[in-house]
């Protein structure tokens, strides 16, 4: 039985219009449990993270600023959230949700988080949705504490993981791979250790083709001993911020090929479920629900 971090402060109130989706927060648990994908017993409420493992990835000054509420205008307008006390606690609670979740992928296999895969957060600065990133906090993390020797981060968002792909340069124990939309935000993109850029109108033979080939080849070469996965669902034809044509389905078979490598070479997971703008709410969650259906399948 899977663990999943979920906390109640995830579906932060936002100011009306807002085009984040916060809903698929409190709805994703609610559709899990209704059909039985998940039970209560899977979900935990992770705590306030300690700010050790933070402070392992971000910048002293940076947290300092977010934690007194004394960042300023121009950095707090590159977030997108209005900055307050309970989004700053809201973020350390995903990221030490992250963390719980990746310990205990060593004894279930796969974990997830409701939230995370804030990949736009930088050592310095956060962006685009994205305070503090919550992967990268506990790749660190598990190799500070040698719970892991070399992790590999998979993440197949529609925007490149900007801020992990700069936290990680030059660090020969975790391998960052990024899949994007080419023309995709952000605009001036890092070096990740590898990078695939997708044109426009990418459809799901193209998509699937690519990970099918190289995340196998990855995991060969690079022998990681644990992975983090980013499945944002912002591939989707429908997705306003994605530019990408990937069906529904299509994104399912991405999940179960990330899957059925990590059971096949026997390589613990941690999943955070990354960005989602697709008007209709109920194909978020569509999209959100298959990576866990998936997940039980296989697992």
């Amino acid at each position: 039985m899977f663990p999943i971090a979920f906390h109640p402060i995830y579906q932060h109130p936002l100011p009306e219009g807002h085009r984040f989706p916060m809903l698929k927060y409190e709805l994703l648990p609610q559709q899990l449990v209704h059909e039985g994908t998940a039970f209560q017993a899977n979900f935990f409420e992770p705590e306030i993270c300690d700010l050790r493992p933070v402070l392992a990835i971000h910048k002293q000054e940076y947290v300092n600023d977010l934690i007194q509420l004394t960042l300023d205008s121009k950095a707090a307008r590159k977030i997108g959230f209005p900055l307050s006390k309970e989004l700053v606690e809201r973020e350390l609670r995903i990221a030490q949700g992250t963390i719980i979740c990746a310990k205990k992928s060593f004894d279930t296999k796969v974990s997830f988080n409701i939230a995370g895969g804030t990949h736009h957060a930088y050592s310095t600065h956060g962006e685009a949705f994205c305070l503090l990133n919550d992967q990268a906090i506990a790749a660190q993390f598990l190799l500070d504490n040698k719970l892991a020797k070399k992790i590999l981060i998979i993440d197949l968002d529609v925007h490149q993981g900007n801020g992990t792909a700069e936290i990680f340069t030059g660090n020969s124990n975790v391998f960052t791979f990024s899949t994007h939309g080419k023309t995709n935000y952000p605009f001036k993109k890092e070096t990740s250790d590898l990078d695939i850029a997708f044109d426009d109108n990418t459809s799901d033979e193209e998509f699937l083709k690519v990970i099918s080939t190289v995340i196998p080849k990855l995991i060969e070469s690079e022998k990681p001993d644990f992975i983090f996965y980013l499945a944002g669902v912002d591939i989707l034809a429908s997705d306003k911020l994605g530019k990408l044509s990937c069906s529904l389905e299509g994104c399912k078979k991405r999940d179960e090929l990330v899957f059925e490598f990590c059971s096949q070479y026997q390589i613990p997971i941690q999943v955070s479920m990354g960005g989602g703008y697709s008007p209709d709410i109920k194909t978020i969650i569509e999209a959100h629900a298959n990576t866990y259906r998936v997940a039980k399948n296989i697992f």
